[in-house]
């Protein structure tokens, strides 16, 4: 890894390189990177992973096995910007894959824990409109719906 930019470390209680190899699963532009063991210096049985460096979707990360003092919460959240309904669904599919929770509003827990926000362009364009009213009709649509129906919006946009 490069020393430029920001890595995003993301703290598991002994499934760092399990959460690295899903999400290297789940995205495109992706792979796993050095792995440290832990030599016995650091809590945690020596020869345990330690971290995993990896990409997801083209973004540095490292998944620390931390221990449990401390956990993932919906303060700190990904949102994946989706041009389309076929990548929201894939991403809301995938990311909730093995015991994940769908949220509202577009928001997701994967198994992990770690929050997402799966949302579409479109939506983006939607509630920003000068329109009030129609940002507005949008904006309400989307507080009432788990995953984005990006036709729906488009219908309560459109006032119908």
């Amino acid at each position: 890894m490069t020393t430029d930019g920001f890595t995003t470390c993301l703290w598991y209680d002994g499934q760092a390189e399990e959460a690295a190899h899903f999400y290297v699963s789940v995205f495109k532009d992706s792979g796993i990177g050095a792995i440290v063991r832990n030599t016995g210096a650091a809590p945690g049985a020596e020869g345990s992973v330690l971290t995993v460096e990896f990409t997801a979707n083209g973004q540095k990360f490292v998944a620390l096995n931390g221990g449990p003092e401390f956990t993932f919460n919906e303060a700190i959240s990904f949102q994946l910007d989706c041009a389309d309904q076929a990548e929201i669904d894939h991403y809301w599919e995938k990311l909730v894959e093995g015991g994940g929770e769908h949220g509202p509003c577009g928001w997701l827990k994967d198994r992990f824990g770690v929050s997402w926000q799966i949302n579409a362009l479109r939506l983006t364009e939607m509630i920003g409109d000068p329109d009030r009213q129609k940002a507005d009709r949008a904006m309400k649509s989307m507080l009432a719906m788990s995953k984005l129906d990006i036709a729906a919006l488009e219908k309560a946009y459109a006032g119908e």
